[in-house]
């Protein structure tokens, strides 16, 4: 258990049988009545975020959740198999919780997952990840580096658009947030 008033943002709270993480949050102390906190809340496991208000002082019950360094080690069907990087132990990781990280991970590659109580909730992956281009049309005479994109598919299976005359076989620095094309890297 926790107040209200010790809330940061990531500290991830109990509420109603979900765990929910605080994305932001304000004191609010007006004129006239009792100091409230107003918060911003995501769901965990489904994304859906909501606005949720509490008295100040109020206590809430944390959960615990565990961040962990591990490295993906490959795709056993619909599930992604990680490995502990200090414990070397194995844990299996279902499509779902996984979600769009999927679309920008290699095998061997560094990821924090999080898990409470022995249950992952989430995939994180580094904010930008290089991966090479392995299909895209090729470009025509006159294309410059400014102005237009042409879709690109990489490494990993998935389609992110890119400037005109980037050409196949070329490695390029991907955001895995939103999926938006960085730059080239050499």
């Amino acid at each position: 258990m926790a107040s209200t008033n010790d809330l940061k943002n990531g500290t991830v709270l109990n509420l109603d049988g979900n765990l929910w993480s605080v994305v932001e949050f304000q004191h609010v102390k007006p004129g006239k009545g009792g100091a409230f906190v107003r918060t911003k809340l995501k769901n965990v496991l489904s994304g859906k975020v909501v606005d949720r208000t509490f008295n100040a002082g109020s206590k809430v019950d944390t959960a615990t959740v565990d961040k962990r360094d591990m490295q993906y080690l490959y795709r056993d069907g619909e599930d992604f198999v990680f490995m502990d990087s200090s414990t070397y132990d194995q844990i299996t990781i279902p499509q779902a919780t996984v979600g769009d990280a999927a679309n920008w991970m290699l095998e061997s590659q560094e990821a924090i997952v999080a898990t409470h109580e022995g249950t992952p909730l989430y995939v994180e992956l580094p904010a930008s990840v290089v991966l090479e281009i392995t299909y895209t049309e090729p470009g025509l005479q006159g294309d410059r580096s400014t102005g237009g994109t042409k879709p690109a598919t990489v490494e990993t299976g998935a389609e992110i658009q890119v400037p005109l005359f980037l050409e196949q076989g070329t490695k390029v620095k991907v955001d895995t947030r939103t999926g938006d094309y960085l730059g080239r890297v050499s």
